[in-house]
């Protein structure tokens, strides 16, 4: 089977999008993960674009690993993005795990895209069990094998763990990652960031994304540390979150409502024969 597809990036957090509005490409979750896999195309995520009639269009992610996920805010101004230049449009409205997702194109390749209010409460995170989500005390341990306790939990439509430390580049994300992913308390796994905070405006941030692995970025994760940074004072707030290839800037306004805006790349067309 071949077919055409695109190949975008939001701060080098990578996707395959695939088009399903006048075609249906049907893929087996083999194939997901192959296309997925660094060694045949590779990506963090797959999207699959699907028709719908009273909006832009309905998203569908894939994590690498081939499980789905509900949000991916990098992927979705990346559509939003791809979609403006093919409907000459600047306001773009997506279906994303039956919500509505609004995002809104600015020139140099910048989107903004509202993600809407962040989850708090243990069960809508959600937990296995009630718990202080402000502190989950989670055990970490450096490289120099001291401990750290912690670990803030946020649901921004993906559930996220995020722990504030003074040097994330102690830490070994790649096996913390999948051990935290996997804990007990997530009974849907998580997203896991290594936050710094640099200023009362700027954190610097380690990100391994449930399914996916360590990744360079991650908008969901972005928005879920703004709102743990800002835990005191959600509103009006403007927090500068900086991954390795970028900074994405979190707003999050007088009724709790998130956006988060940042660069996307040029489009490239590519042939999947699968």
């Amino acid at each position: 089977m071949e077919f055409n597809a695109f190949k975008m990036d939001g701060l080098g957090n990578d996707f395959v999008i695939i088009d399903q509005r006048k075609e249906n490409i049907s893929l087996s979750n083999d194939q997901i993960i192959k296309i997925c896999d660094r060694k045949f195309i590779g990506c963090d995520q797959l999207i699959f674009i699907k028709k719908d009639s009273n909006l832009d269009a309905e998203l569908e992610f894939y994590n690498s690993d081939g499980s789905k996920s509900d949000a991916c805010g990098n992927g979705t101004r990346c559509v939003a993005h791809l979609l403006s230049k093919e409907n000459n449009k600047k306001e773009i409205n997506l279906k994303v795990a039956s919500k509505i997702l609004k995002s809104k194109i600015f020139e140099n390749n910048l989107v903004e895209t509202s993600i809407g209010s962040p989850k708090m409460n243990w069960n809508e995170i959600p937990l296995s069990k009630n718990s202080d989500t402000k502190n989950l005390k989670i055990k970490l341990i450096d490289n120099e094998n001291k401990e750290f306790i912690g670990g803030i939990a946020v649901n921004v439509g993906n559930p996220h763990v995020i722990f504030f430390i003074e040097n994330i580049d102690k830490f070994n994300l790649e096996k913390i990652g999948p051990e935290i992913e996997n804990h007990e308390l997530f009974p849907e796994k998580c997203n896991v960031t290594l936050a710094k905070k640099i200023s009362p405006n700027l954190i610097k941030v380690k990100v391994w994304e449930r399914g996916a692995g360590l990744t360079k970025a991650c908008g969901t994760a972005a928005c879920a540390t703004a709102v743990a940074a800002n835990l005191e004072n959600l509103a009006n707030s403007k927090t500068e979150i900086e991954f390795s290839m970028g900074k994405l800037l979190i707003n999050i306004d007088e009724k709790n409502n998130i956006s988060m805006m940042g660069p996307v790349s040029i489009i490239e067309e590519i042939k999947i024969n699968i």
